[in-house]
């Protein structure tokens, strides 16, 4: 989440009227992430969370982002879900952007996930993957490996700006990723692409929701698995945490078991999925707007990390032999 689009309360208090969610008794930009324009919004019938849709979420996409939450809402998968209008309509306009009001979620973000916490997200990603099986809604992930070059050329003139001999190391992995060897033969289907810890809320060690699925998508589901991996596993100096990844994986797999083939296939994708978030990273700290209400993630914590996804040889690695089996 960010504010790259500022809203005047006046305009704010109109566009409300369109709801049945009572006045407007205060608002405030959420500076946390890097996608669109947040808002947390105060009313006489309770808290809401408002979502500007900036230029990176193409309009003709947005069906289905919505359509997702509400499909999983109703398999019992908590996530937001959005409000329609009195003219029936989930998706509307505010300040020139694509707007929608979702409901409030209690919990907060874990800054420093433990053991316990990976466990619940692993859990709550498979009982998420199960949910999406019969969405009849499809959308393709735009920043699979075909997408990742572009991406590299945007930020490659300036990449040494941020690591000496970056540029060369991005371009390198790339090669390698890009030479046929990712796989495209493992079970597909809806997932979140952007399970980060600031995008799973918990009340205490209990997951109490799952948001943010701007990058929603149809891809193979441990390639999921590999993103949560990266992002829950690693401590704060990109130390890997076996204690955690143990946990993660084992509580993923008794909900839903992953293949061999997947599970040969996971290193692999978690070094397809730290490159992945390395490049938008870089290229989003190279180009952040002028007066931006942003704070750019470090795009070096996915060095480390991907330094380390190069290492693995095997999911044993990983501290576990075959993820959701009963010890």
């Amino acid at each position: 989440m960010a504010v790259y689009t500022d809203v005047a309360a006046d305009e704010l208090a109109e566009f409300l009227g369109a709801y049945d969610i009572g006045e407007l008794l205060s608002y405030k930009g959420i500076a946390e992430g890097v996608e669109n324009s947040n808002f947390l919004l105060h009313t006489t019938a309770g808290y809401f969370i408002l979502t500007l849709f900036e230029k990176r979420v193409a309009k003709s996409e947005l069906p289905f982002f919505l359509g997702l939450m509400t499909h999983l809402a109703s398999r019992g998968i908590i996530c937001p879900e959005p409000l329609r209008n009195k003219s029936g309509d989930a998706l509307s306009s505010l300040s020139g952007r694509p707007a929608v009001i979702i409901n409030f979620l209690e919990g907060i973000w874990p800054r420093k996930p433990n053991a316990a916490h990976c466990a619940g997200v692993g859990e709550a990603l498979a009982k998420m993957h199960l949910a999406g099986r019969d969405f009849a809604m499809t959308r393709a992930n735009a920043l699979s490996v075909s997408g990742w070059r572009p991406l590299f050329e945007q930020a490659a003139s300036r990449a040494d700006e941020v690591q000496h001999g970056l540029r060369d190391f991005l371009r390198a992995e790339l090669d390698y990723l890009e030479a046929g060897i990712w796989p495209n033969d493992l079970p597909q289907g809806v997932i979140h692409a952007d399970l980060f810890p600031d995008n799973v809320f918990f009340l205490g060690e209990k997951v109490s929701g799952l948001i943010d699925f701007t990058f929603a998508c149809n891809d193979m589901l441990a390639y999921d698995v590999a993103i949560c991996l990266n992002a829950w596993c690693f401590e704060s100096d990109n130390s890997f945490n076996i204690t955690k990844a143990r946990a993660f994986l084992g509580a993923y797999g008794r909900v839903r078991a992953l293949s061999e083939a997947e599970q040969n296939a996971l290193p692999l994708l978690a070094r397809g999925s730290a490159l992945r978030f390395l490049l938008t990273r870089l290229v989003d700290f190279l180009n952040v707007p002028e007066g931006a209400l942003v704070r750019p993630k470090d795009p070096l914590e996915y060095v480390r990390k991907l330094r380390f996804q190069q290492s693995v040889a095997g999911i044993r690695d990983y501290g576990v032999e075959t993820p959701g089996l009963p010890a």
